[in-house]
């Protein structure tokens, strides 16, 4: 079972996506982090973070790239990915490749997940209607996450669009 969160930022997806986790009946919680924690902000936003995840039990694995990769310590637990957006940025800047390349890979490491967890959860960010115009590389990010959601939005069993703190469910 996947479920596909998604909002603008500071929308309240990643609160919904952690409350959907709990509901989910599993004694292992997986929380998926793909932050890099560049520098001493996003050092002190990751600790502030783990402190507000820290009372619900969470098993947290710090996984910046290459999910095809990563071994969770039990299978049939429950997982949530926070967030997509981090993880697409992390593939086309440190680890590289095609367009193609890093959808595949980011493909290949979601169905690798989903074979180790009950249900799997994944927050991803909407950043394509600001109307703004970018540099190449961020344009390109942008396609590429667009990408990504298209076909995790085909692949999942339910759908939410998360809008001032307001769950629509849109599959």
């Amino acid at each position: 079972m996947m479920h596909l969160i998604t909002g603008g930022s500071a929308s309240g997806k990643s609160a919904y996506a952690e409350q959907q986790l709990l509901e989910l009946p599993s004694p292992v919680r997986y929380y998926v982090a793909t932050m890099q924690p560049w520098g001493e902000e996003g050092r002190q936003r990751v600790a502030r973070h783990r402190a507000m995840r820290a009372d619900k039990q969470f098993h947290t694995i710090e996984c910046y790239s290459q999910l095809e990769q990563l071994v969770l310590p039990e299978d049939n637990g429950v997982l949530l990915l926070e967030c997509m957006s981090n993880l697409a940025a992390n593939e086309q800047f440190e680890v590289g490749g095609s367009d193609a390349q890093i959808c595949d890979r980011i493909g290949q490491g979601i169905r690798h997940l989903q074979k180790q967890t009950k249900h799997i959860i994944i927050v991803t960010n909407e950043v394509f209607s600001d109307g703004c115009r970018y540099d190449a590389d961020t344009e390109r990010y942008i396609r590429l996450l667009g990408q990504i959601n298209v076909r995790l939005a085909e692949l999942a069993d339910q759908v939410t669009e998360v809008v001032y703190g307001l769950p629509i469910q849109l599959k």
